[in-house]
């Protein structure tokens, strides 16, 4: 008999599954369940990009390409991350195509931090970073984001944590499930804390192309001083509604890219090749597209702000992705207990904000990426369910 329990590493057996899927597991044995747990855009991939990646298949562009991804893509990223956040890169030494935003975060942690080193994840944020963090042998350092600041990393919270060991910090912004975002003001702030230091940053900016009230955008990389610090993630999921082609890629000094690229080819080969070439596309004609999904974003945005406002549940503007993030300390219940109440007696799925790291207790995640019928069917569960609360 194999003994599994001392064959599997403790490193990966102590992280816990990711607090998202636990509540997508229980609806889906229940009936008539609404869901605003999704961070999916409900949209199809725009018709001109998938008939690229058919015409592809079609031409037969089915082998490898190289490690690093194909040299038009190369071109066209450096090309769109110039034009939308003011980013130089040289296509053939600081640009790599990855599975999806999220091995590029794993390479870019892989590549820069030994075991022991610190990095300093901000919280509430995506459920990735910490346990990546754990398995490169890394310390999650985590900065609890205060809803007072609008989800911000602030200098000072910031200068408070650095130690001799701080290998990274990650900013995860547009946020994913605050919808906070960081304006250029707060981001030079940061860049004067960090300026005499050898710490690197991590951007994820896989919502860029998602901010809204007439914001935009601000890498960090394009603030003076960070771009030698700097790797911006990104990829097509979000904004180009692209999350089943498993795209993303990672811009940055060409050292660091240097040594990712080397993890992705032992680990992975290549990114998948048609959806290269569909990527080609995206970036070259989808502006328009793009430009549509947010404006029916926004609308479905305000709605949602307003409905849980207008239910007591304090809810932030979001300012950027397509998240509302409501407390629900009114109701004297906790994330965990709230969603799974709303989920057993009224049929609606939401993410507790416990799934995105401890300073999310109080809050719950809501995504958008649904239709306003959907949305309003929600809102008035959600509202019949707080009825129930108070008899």
């Amino acid at each position: 008999m194999i003994d599994y329990e001392n064959i599997l590493n403790p490193v990966v057996t102590g992280i816990k599954p990711s607090g998202i899927r636990k509540f997508f597991d229980i609806a889906a044995t229940m009936d008539d369940v609404i869901s605003l747990g999704v961070g999916e855009p409900d949209f199809p991939t725009p018709w001109q990009i998938r008939n690229t990646g058919i015409r592809s298949l079609e031409q037969g562009h089915t082998k490898y390409t190289s490690n690093k991804g194909l040299a038009p893509l190369c071109r066209e990223i450096c090309t769109y991350v110039h034009r939308k956040y003011d980013l130089t890169y040289d296509p053939d030494t600081e640009v790599l195509v990855t599975v999806g935003g999220s091995e590029a975060i794993d390479a870019c942690l892989r590549a820069i931090v030994r075991p022991g080193d610190e990095v300093i994840i901000p919280q509430p944020s995506y459920v990735c970073y910490e346990p990546i963090t754990q398995l490169v042998g890394g310390v999650p350092v985590i900065l609890e984001t205060r809803p007072e600041n609008d989800f911000k990393v602030t200098a000072d919270e910031l200068r408070s944590l650095i130690t001799p060991r701080t290998r990274a910090l990650i900013l995860p912004y547009p946020c994913n499930p605050t919808g906070g975002i960081m304006e250029r003001a707060d981001l030079e702030a940061v860049a004067e804390v960090l300026k005499d230091t050898g710490i690197i940053v991590i951007s994820d900016e896989i919502y860029a192309e998602l901010t809204f009230g007439g914001l935009r955008h601000t890498s960090p990389a394009s603030i003076p001083g960070m771009w030698e610090r700097t790797i911006t993630v990104n990829g097509f999921s979000k904004a180009f509604s692209m999350t089943g082609w498993r795209l993303g890629y990672a811009c940055g000094p060409a050292p660091i890219i240097k040594q990712m690229t080397k993890i992705h080819q032992f680990a992975i080969m290549c990114a998948p090749t048609t959806s290269q070439y569909a990527a080609v596309e995206a970036l070259r004609s989808g502006d328009e597209a793009v430009a549509k999904m947010v404006e029916e974003y926004d609308m479905r945005r305000r709605l949602i702000v307003s409905g849980f406002n207008e239910l007591g549940l304090v809810c932030r503007e979001p300012k950027g992705a397509f998240y509302a993030f409501p407390c629900i300390t009114s109701t004297g219940m906790s994330s965990d207990e709230f969603c799974e109440a709303l989920l057993r007696e009224r049929q609606v799925a939401l993410v507790p904000g416990t799934a995105f790291g401890k300073g999310g207790e109080g809050f719950v995640r809501a995504s958008y990426c649904y239709s306003t019928e959907h949305i309003l069917e929600a809102l008035a569960r959600i509202r019949a369910f707080l009825d129930d609360l108070k008899k």
